[in-house]
């Protein structure tokens, strides 16, 4: 299959050379030469323009920063310039309006498309376990599962068209609270006299047990390796979380739903973006406490 890629950031460039190792010819775009260089190491024939990297083929991937981007892309590059009838994935995190939107528009161009973001962070996306959450039709996410599957260890049909930004903003906002109870906990024990690792060996076994506790520690020194054990450098950094939470409340205030934990997750992390931060890992908000 010949794929379009557009977008080779810190997880675009992974996800496009997973697709190449799995036998699939990807044509890749980025405005980064150096992206672009990366991805032609990986096997990737690179592009300068959109329309020259989507001309021909038979399914187009994109991984972008945010909705306006997204809509831009397609409007104005992708839609009239991708062959009649082929796949469109948005694996970008984006606002629930935006993501439907796009979708109808692409109906209306002849194209079927589905939103699949992505959960599981830069080491996910070069190894090739990310987990999907798509939405669409039935028969869209039969198509999307060709695409997706050698960029993931999971693939999950969420719902119709939006569903798996509900379900990526949704999770990445219980991400984001797990986080902070588990520093909050960290800390807490080692304050009142108790080893951190002796807590973590504890709690990890009990009903602390959390991914941001078990598998992503953010103590320096402490339970699983970490980007806290590299000052907080690399994983996923503490401005796109942010960007997560802002469209959970957005998709709260749109659905009326209560969500007085993920409120005070967004400002706690809005006070650590706006000290400066943003490049920082998310788990480094165990350096506030």
């Amino acid at each position: 299959m010949k794929i379009a890629f557009i977008g080779l950031g810190n997880m675009g460039g992974g996800m496009a050379a997973n697709l190449v190792k799995a036998g699939h010819a990807v044509n890749a775009f980025d405005l980064s030469g150096d992206a672009l260089a990366r991805a032609a190491e990986h096997g990737c024939a690179v592009f300068e323009t959109v329309p020259d990297a989507v001309a021909g083929v038979d399914a187009v991937v994109t991984m972008l920063p945010n909705g306006q981007i997204v809509r831009s892309v397609y409007t104005q590059e992708v839609f009239g310039n991708t062959p009649e009838g082929a796949l469109l994935l948005d694996c970008s995190t984006i606002d629930l309006a935006t993501a439907r939107e796009v979708v109808e528009l692409a109906r209306g161009e002849g194209y079927e498309m589905a939103d699949a973001p992505v959960s599981g962070g830069i080491a996910a996306a070069n190894g090739g376990t990310l987990t999907f959450m798509v939405g669409g039709s039935d028969a869209v996410f039969e198509r999307a599962r060709t695409v997706l599957e050698p960029m993931a260890k999971a693939v999950i049909h969420a719902g119709d068209t939006g569903a798996g930004q509900v379900a990526k903003m949704c999770n990445n906002m219980l991400l984001a609270i797990h986080m902070i109870g588990t520093c909050e906990a960290l800390a807490l024990a080692e304050k009142a006299g108790l080893d951190p690792q002796t807590f973590y060996e504890i709690s990890s076994k009990a009903t602390g047990y959390c991914w941001s506790l078990n598998d992503y520690t953010p103590m320096p020194g402490v339970g699983a390796s970490s980007p806290a054990d590299n000052g907080y450098e690399g994983g996923f950094a503490s401005a796109l979380m942010l960007k997560d939470l802002r469209l959970a409340m957005a998709g709260a205030e749109t659905s009326g739903a209560t969500v007085p934990m993920g409120e005070h997750a967004t400002r706690i992390y809005e006070a650590f973006v706006e000290a400066g931060n943003g490049g920082k890992d998310f788990g480094a908000i165990f350096t506030t406490l």
